[in-house]
């Protein structure tokens, strides 16, 4: 968020928000959250203001549900 900002300042390539949301699924998802807010950046996006907490929601969801499933592997 920090880097699409200055380049957005500057009026330089940005980085495509597809981007910005497949960091946040992979894994940067609270890192995208206070980039947000910390740079004021993409604040205004209703797609990033609500998209970037929903990813969450579902990342934390899963790791509930994988953690709580019974399965058991055999091979651990």
């Amino acid at each position: 968020m920090g880097i699409d900002k200055k380049r957005a300042i500057k009026r330089a390539f940005r980085i495509p928000e597809a981007t910005l949301f497949l960091i946040a699924i992979i894994g940067g998802t609270i890192g995208s959250i206070l980039g947000m807010y910390v740079f004021r950046h993409k604040t205004r996006h209703v797609s990033f203001v609500y998209g970037m907490p929903a990813i969450l929601f579902i990342q934390i969801a899963a790791i509930v549900a994988l953690h709580l499933s019974p399965l058991e592997f055999a091979f651990l």
